[in-house]
């Protein structure tokens, strides 16, 4: 099984912006977070604008966002943040994922998705592996993200182009990636364009969650 990659590169606790229109869900994850080591709880937002202006004042290294709230959602955070100079990974979670809404965040830039009815743990595990570079992708969206004609387009993988999906999909920058698999950093990067390539896909995060739908990846 892969290993993550370290938390950060911080010499202090993850700073953790969430921002969702639901107060029981905010409550439930500032309650899991208290417990967690590392990850420091610096604000929480009820809507797009309020999120915005706390993640200004507050810089979290991280921010979970629901795609839809009032006012704008996660996407259009997402983008109004684009090319900001320490802008935080975002994560995107929602409870009813739409197929053309998470392949927006996509091309956004959102470093992960998840669902909101998966255990407050992967969340925490996500926040994680994206403060660390990698990406994560909830294997319950994998299907959604990967639409109906991803199936003939992953038998033309290799082996190692799978291997190395896998483990990016782990979490895994490509330096990791290259360790694990006794190869070059560069070799990676290769593997990566042309899984990308074969799965007609725009970004390496969406050849991710195209490469997760279940039992086609080992």
């Amino acid at each position: 099984m892969a290993t993550e990659p370290a938390a950060h590169a911080l010499d202090r606790s993850l700073r953790l912006l969430v921002a969702d229109d639901h107060p029981a869900i905010l409550d439930a994850i500032a309650q899991y977070v208290s417990g967690e080591d590392g990850i420091e709880l610096v604000a929480r937002a009820v809507d797009g604008e309020q999120a915005l202006r706390l993640i200004a004042e507050r810089r979290p290294d991280v921010a979970v966002l629901d795609i839809r709230m009032p006012g704008f959602g996660g996407i259009e955070i997402l983008k109004r943040l684009a090319g900001s100079e320490g802008a935080p990974a975002i994560i995107l979670f929602t409870g009813n994922p739409e197929q053309g809404l998470l392949l927006e965040s996509l091309d956004a830039g959102a470093r992960g998705f998840l669902a909101k009815e998966s255990p407050l743990a992967d969340l925490m595990r996500a926040v994680r592996i994206v403060a660390g570079g990698g990406t994560y992708i909830d294997p319950l969206l994998g299907s959604v993200l990967a639409g109906p004609q991803a199936t003939d387009r992953l038998h033309a993988l290799t082996k190692r182009e799978r291997e190395v999906l896998r483990l990016l999909a782990d979490g895994m920058r490509n330096e990791q990636v290259a360790s694990v698999l006794f190869i070059s950093p560069l070799t990676v990067r290769t593997h990566v364009k042309h899984a990308m390539d074969k799965l007609e896909a725009d970004t390496r995060t969406q050849a991710v969650a195209t490469a997760l739908r279940q039992s086609l990846i080992a």
